[in-house]
């Protein structure tokens, strides 16, 4: 990237969840839903001593994009890690069923999902688990009538069960800031030992699930720089090229087979993953 190409490029990374959310939107479409001015927020972190945010993390966004009726939803890392509670995961389920039931009556409304996500809020363990249960449920909903787009950027990532829904939208996109997996780095070193897994160790971390690694090794789709128009032009493409034929989550025999091949005696690295799961370079 030139000079002049960096000035003019605003940072997708350094936006807050609102602000990601418009952005994505064509412009002066947008409008936000259960905003908080609402105060739709958690009733069970205050008794627990730890401050409610008005919107619980998420911000619903509906507009258009590419002209097309959209609903944009962005988990607001900073809040709790992006933790996903009853109220959050609630307000993302809910929209992702008002979504398929428009396109049921003839609407085609697409779904963004901006997952800055640590997985499951802890202080609601179990509400959040049945939360984000009904968003997987609503994503393979939706996605059988319009794309479903996922965006990982940073600096959180995508962990625990949304690593999950990531898995499961039609399309993800990832930044090389980003990272995406299943559990984070200090819960592997807690339960597989530091020697397994150094959580302090960031070049490695990212050479197993940074943004990148995940492209290469084809658990992500795009992998786009941190610049908020090229995002936004990146998802419209994604819509543009329509429901995939076979979404990730229906390739199980291709990802088991490849699993059979990983030798899980050696200590794994970058290199060793592109070779065992990935495209080529």
């Amino acid at each position: 990237m030139d000079t002049s190409q960096l000035l003019k490029t605003v940072s997708f990374i350094e936006m807050g969840a609102r602000e990601r959310a418009f952005a994505l939107l064509d412009p002066g479409s947008g409008h936000e839903l259960i905003g908080p001015f609402e105060r739709m927020k958690s009733p069970w972190l205050e008794p627990q001593g730890i401050a409610a945010q008005a919107d619980d993390g998420v911000v619903v966004a509906k507009g258009s994009i590419g002209g097309q009726p959209a609903v944009v939803l962005a988990i607001e890392g900073s809040f709790q890690g992006g933790s996903l509670g009853e109220v959050g995961g609630a307000k993302i389920a809910g929209s992702l069923e008002l979504a398929a039931e428009d396109n049921r009556r003839g609407v085609p409304t697409r779904a963004v999902l901006l997952l800055e996500t640590g997985g499951v809020r802890l202080q609601e363990a179990n509400l959040g688990l049945a939360a984000i249960a009904e968003i997987h449920a609503a994503i393979a909903d939706l996605r059988r009538h319009q794309p479903v787009v996922a965006v990982v950027a940073g600096t959180v990532g995508c962990f625990g069960g949304m690593s999950v829904a990531a898995a499961l939208c039609s399309y993800l996109v990832v930044t090389r800031e980003a990272r995406v997996g299943l559990n984070g780095p200090q819960v592997i070193e807690q339960e597989a030992g530091i020697e397994e897994y150094d959580s302090r160790d960031r070049p490695f971390i990212w050479s197993l699930s940074g943004g990148e690694q995940r492209f290469r090794t084809g658990l992500a789709d795009r992998y786009v720089e941190d610049d908020a128009a090229g995002i936004a032009a990146t998802v419209r493409e994604l819509f543009a090229q329509g429901v995939p034929a076979q979404h990730r989550d229906q390739r199980i025999g291709e990802f088991l087979d490849l699993l059979a091949r990983v030798d899980t005696a050696r200590q794994p690295d970058g290199a060793y993953a592109r070779a065992a799961f990935g495209k080529g370079n």
